[in-house]
């Protein structure tokens, strides 16, 4: 897996490598473009000899000024460039014409490529995100699985006597220093076992708390599958939204995601596209559902976001781009990752008291490779987390956002996250005294021990 990972490594090199992005012609290019106009234009003028050989320097000097001047003005040149090209060309007005038109085609050329040089480069980032995700992957694996003798015989003796036969077993114990423990088995013939009341068994072997996989099936037949049970977490959240659309509008351009993600955490992910309505709507709903579909793959945040973002820039000429504000809930640790790129802040109330993660980074589908905010904060008992877009805060006057925020999170003893939610958004809205000037959206999460 290793040299696999090398290889795309390796590939990813060779591509930053190639041809880099042009910004302008160079000179050889120029000079390219006059050899083509002069075979079409200078073949048959009775000033070919004079122009092209013995004047060539300063021809070839007015044809660079023109290709600028083209640049600059685009086909309607300046005054003084066409009496300049008049005087020294029989064949003015063709001559002009057949360089608009090899300039364009050059010039479109030049685009092209650059589109391929920064698809080329996105293609690169994939290739570094596939290789470390293969390599932290393998390694966790590999650091996580150990062998215990004596608690795989207790585990088949009990399950036995339960009527399930157990033909194989294999242990991991998480980052989190979690167990999980992965069966094969099957139950007796005529009989079917659910997996929970499998889990309770195996809690008695293990003297932890076990509970079948999230998305794991419900019962074990008489046919051998293998089932997975892992460690229950310590904590659990409950999540309230409040929204309104721009001008009170019923379509709001916010989208947000929350998830059960594998490795016992809780993710939420709020998404602000590119203007309001329907269109910004769409572009954050796919925004989310990648990402989605990404963290339940059991990519890390930062690789998700960072395909996501690649997706976004590569083979488009409209720059549309997307705010990605992604908090995931470590449900064992109690603790929780921030993770921003171009998003509004977020606030953490903890006993009254309120903390500001802020963020200065560009959103995603900007450019091909960008930064991100990541921070990781420890939550105690009771505390919660509010996610809001940046109609929320821009709505309060400039210079007094954090405090007057900092009031109505804290300012309160409200413990129901949609409460909460709706608490928030009332008093940013009755603040302003007017219809919203932008999508609002605001989540609260709140976390407990269990």
């Amino acid at each position: 897996m290793d040299r696999f990972a090398a290889s795309l490594r390796h590939l990813s090199e060779k591509f930053l490598h190639l041809e880099d992005y042009k910004g302008s012609f160079t000179r050889d290019e120029v000079e390219e473009m006059f050899l083509r106009v002069s075979e079409k234009v200078c073949s048959k003028c009775e000033r070919k000899q004079w122009c092209l050989v013995e004047d060539r320097v300063h021809t070839s000097q007015m044809v660079y000024e023109i290709l600028c001047t083209i640049e600059e003005y685009g086909a309607e040149l300046n005054i003084e460039t066409k009496r300049r090209l008049q005087k020294k060309c029989l064949m003015a007005p063709r001559f002009l014409r057949e360089m608009l038109e090899v300039f364009e085609n050059a010039k479109q050329r030049l685009l092209w490529n650059n589109q391929i040089v920064q698809n080329r480069q996105g293609c690169a980032v994939q290739l570094n995100s596939f290789a470390n995700v293969i390599q932290n992957t393998v390694r966790e694996i590999d650091a996580g699985i150990f062998e215990d003798e004596h608690l795989e015989k207790r585990i088949k003796n009990r399950l036995k006597r339960m009527g399930a036969k157990m033909i194989s077993s294999v242990f991991l114990l998480t980052r989190q220093g979690c167990y999980e423990i992965h069966l094969t088995l099957k139950a007796a013939k005529g009989q079917c076992l659910q997996t929970k009341e499998i889990a309770g068994a195996i809690s008695e072997c293990v003297g932890r708390t076990m509970v079948p996989e999230q998305g794991e099936r419900m019962v074990v037949g008489e046919e051998y599958c293998t089932v997975v049970w892992v460690e229950g977490p310590r904590f659990h959240t409950l999540q309230g939204v409040a929204r309104i659309g721009k001008g009170c509008d019923s379509i709001s351009g916010d989208t947000f995601l929350m998830k059960n993600l594998p490795g016992g955490k809780q993710g939420v992910v709020l998404s602000d596209g590119m203007g309001s309505g329907e269109t910004a709507f769409r572009e954050s709903a796919m925004v989310v559902e990648m990402m989605e579909e990404l963290l339940m793959s059991g990519f890390p945040a930062d690789t998700a976001v960072q395909l996501m973002n690649t997706a976004l820039v590569t083979g488009r000429e409209e720059v549309r781009f997307s705010t990605i504000d992604m908090c995931l809930f470590d449900l064992y640790q109690g603790e929780c990752e921030f993770v921003k790129a171009g998003a509004s802040s977020t606030f953490i109330r903890h006993d009254g008291k309120t903390e500001r993660i802020t963020s200065d980074t560009l959103p995603i589908g900007v450019l091909p490779d960008i930064s991100l905010k990541r921070v990781t904060k420890e939550l105690s008992d009771g505390d919660f987390v509010v996610l809001m877009t940046d109609g929320v805060l821009d709505a309060l006057p400039a210079g007094e956002q954090e405090a007057l925020m900092g009031a109505f999170i804290g300012g309160n003893n409200i413990n129901n996250p949609g409460e909460l939610a709706h608490h928030i958004l009332g008093q940013v809205l009755e603040w302003t005294g007017e219809p919203p000037m932008d999508d609002m959206t605001v989540i609260a999460v709140g976390i407990w021990r269990i």
